[in-house]
């Protein structure tokens, strides 16, 4: 399983990036599995404003960085998407990044880990509305961090407080790239060749 870890925030002095190489190096204890981070600070992304659906426009000309973003996306048989909430719902950059899609994630498997003082819980409520238009398949469970910023170092260690605890965040990733691995594995072998 190639997995995609997408960033969901560009703001300064952000917290999610901590999150992702926390998810990065729990994955990587997946087998068969190669993982790559996505910082949608890379990627440029202006607010969406094509003419129609990227889906039902089959002459679209995406322009250099929505191309170089799509053309990434479909290098992946997995994605997770770990988002902050902000107002109530994932990031606004998130959001728009999506709305670029048209068939990257057809059939296959995102999974989705949030942050916030809800543990992000509103955040992945809004998503799972979304990804279903992307023709994508959203995992049954996902993974709340509520304390991020406390519990996780820049460097996406966990702290021994919370990972010397029978149950938390770390036993809820778990279960989430379990069932990531499985539903890859499932949709890629049931998946005609890839579209793009």
């Amino acid at each position: 399983m190639k997995v995609q870890i997408i960033i969901g925030s560009t703001r300064p002095n952000r917290v999610t990036p901590r999150l992702a190489k926390w998810v990065a190096s729990e994955a990587k204890n997946i087998p068969d599995t190669t993982v790559e981070i996505l910082d949608l600070g890379d990627y440029p992304l202006p607010l969406f404003n094509e003419p129609g659906s990227p889906q039902f426009t089959p002459e679209r000309k995406p322009d250099t960085p929505t191309n170089k973003w799509l053309l990434k996306l479909a290098e992946a048989d997995a994605y997770i998407l770990v988002t902050p909430e902000y107002n109530r719902s994932t990031s606004g950059v998130l959001k728009n990044a999506l709305d670029y899609i048209d068939f990257q994630l057809e059939k296959k498997p995102v999974a989705l880990v949030g942050h916030g003082s809800t543990g992000g819980a509103q955040a992945v409520s809004h998503l799972r509305g979304i990804i279903p238009g992307l023709l994508a398949v959203t995992m049954p469970r996902a993974t709340y961090f509520h304390g991020a910023s406390e519990n996780l170092d820049e460097n996406g260690v966990l702290s021994t407080e919370i990972s010397s605890k029978p149950y938390g965040p770390h036993t809820a990733i778990k279960q989430t790239l379990e069932d990531l691995k499985w539903y890859s594995d499932a949709l890629k072998a049931g998946r005609p060749e890839q579209k793009s």
